[in-house]
């Protein structure tokens, strides 16, 4: 397992981690999230994500291991004071849907020490959002933006987001990840974003940390993982001079073989096409089995 150590302050640092329930453990997770950074956590459903979310936020009691949330252990006495600098947001939004838009804003502003009724009615307009329509009336594109308005507005350093962008039309989703993208303009505010969407991450990630079955596979910086791996497509006679360490998963197709191969550690005169993100999920997760 690759696991990314960063020397600079971290928003999260999870160190050993394990959490067992049912069929399922969480086993033995490593990573730091930097600050001013953003790093997308990408698996299969059940691979542990949703779970990873709670055990940072201590909704579930962790096994083993520890867990930094903005420099401190998220069982210190003092963690529930310092959620007001953690915004998350769901992926189904969690909000009251019997509230306007408005009347959500007066709630919140009770519950966050730093609410800000400015920036949230700015992010209101912003979002072309009705102040005075009930939630439960909104479509969910609309639904996703209060609830990232909702998570920005108490002025946190981190935001947790658990399939932000699911279901949503491409323009919602340039849009709301634009957002993303100045939130973490601040050198000290981070994100840690789950989506299925591998398209989304590679636009706006520094980072990509990918849970496969309860395991951490690999947690590398986004632009390294495209410079380090490629697309290899070979007859399978001429495949043989391709060195095993190299390949980290195949198929078998009728015309010949196509691999993900570890770029640097190949022939330079095999002739690789470029790869994105969801070639290298696709293809780690087979877990090097040949097909």
């Amino acid at each position: 397992m690759e696991v990314f150590d960063a020397n600079s302050q971290n928003a999260i640092k999870v160190e050993r981690l394990t959490k067992s329930f049912g069929n399922f453990t969480l086993r033995d997770v490593n990573f730091a999230l930097p600050a001013g950074s953003i790093m997308g956590l990408v698996g299969e459903n059940g691979a542990g994500k949703t779970t990873l979310f709670k055990l940072i936020m201590n909704v579930l009691r962790r096994d083993e291991g520890e867990i930094s949330v903005l420099g401190q252990d998220n069982l210190a006495p003092g963690f529930d004071a310092l959620k007001n600098e953690v915004g998350v947001v769901l992926g189904s939004a969690g909000l009251p849907d019997y509230l306007t838009a408005a009347q959500l804003g007066r709630v919140l502003r009770l519950c966050f020490s730093a609410w800000d009724d400015g920036y949230f009615n700015q992010m209101l307009a912003d979002f072309r959002l009705p102040e005075d329509k009930l939630i439960k009336e909104f479509s969910t594109g609309m639904k996703m933006k209060i609830a990232i308005a909702a998570a920005l507005a108490h002025r946190p350093r981190l935001l947790l987001l658990d399939e932000p962008t699911s279901g949503l039309d491409p323009i919602v989703r340039e849009e709301i990840l634009g957002v993303f993208n100045d939130f973490t303009r601040d050198p000290e505010h981070a994100i840690l974003i789950s989506s299925h969407i591998l398209s989304d991450l590679e636009k706006i990630c520094d980072y990509i940390a990918f849970l496969h079955e309860g395991r951490l596979l690999f947690c590398e910086e986004k632009d390294k993982l495209l410079e380090d791996y490629a697309l290899l497509k070979l007859p399978e006679a001429d495949f043989a001079a391709v060195p095993p360490g190299a390949v980290v998963s195949l198929r078998r197709e009728p015309w010949g073989v196509e691999a993900l191969v570890k770029k640097h550690e190949i022939n330079p005169a095999f002739v690789t096409e470029h790869t994105t993100l969801e070639d290298i999920i696709i293809f780690w997760s087979k877990g090097g089995g040949a097909q």
